[in-house]
């Protein structure tokens, strides 16, 4: 009644080579598991790791208001940094100053977030202002980490 050849018993694996072929595969899984999901190897993964920062400071802005935050820094110090902005965007100055030098090395309109290393060009005080230009209250978080002796928000 079946059109198709029935497979002869002697063609068949044995049940060691079974066995066998089943822990090789399961190795292999297992091997293909790790390196896909190693955060060496995963550039997406590593970016989410939880980072660790020194200093995490929020602020509130009202319409209108500025601010500024300052790290002590020495010439060539670097600092890592990342700012977010909850509920709109601001303008920003990341710049630095000292008795007879000032700089500023990036400046930005209606930006949400900003994060990068921050280098210091000279020793002084280096940092950010940022002023809200929105009609809303907006909450600014400013994490850093690296190379400063302190960080102050600049009355």
């Amino acid at each position: 009644m079946y059109h198709s050849e029935t497979t002869l018993r002697a063609e068949l694996p044995s049940s060691r080579k079974l066995m066998r072929s089943t822990i090789l595969a399961a190795l292999s899984a297992a091997v293909i598991l790790v390196t896909v999901a190693s955060p060496e190897t995963t550039p997406v993964a590593a970016a989410t790791q939880q980072t660790s920062w020194r200093d995490e400071m929020r602020f509130t802005l009202k319409p209108g208001e500025g601010m500024e935050v300052k790290l002590r820094m020495k010439e060539g110090e670097k600092t890592v940094f990342a700012w977010t902005v909850e509920g709109g965007t601001v303008n920003y100055d990341t710049q630095g100053d000292s008795i007879m030098r000032s700089i500023s090395y990036e400046k930005g309109r209606a930006a949400s977030s900003d994060d990068g290393d921050l280098v210091a060009a000279f020793t002084g005080k280096h940092g950010w202002f940022w002023r809200n230009r929105s009609e809303a209250d907006v909450k600014l978080v400013l994490r850093t980490r690296g190379d400063y002796s302190d960080i102050k928000r600049v009355k």
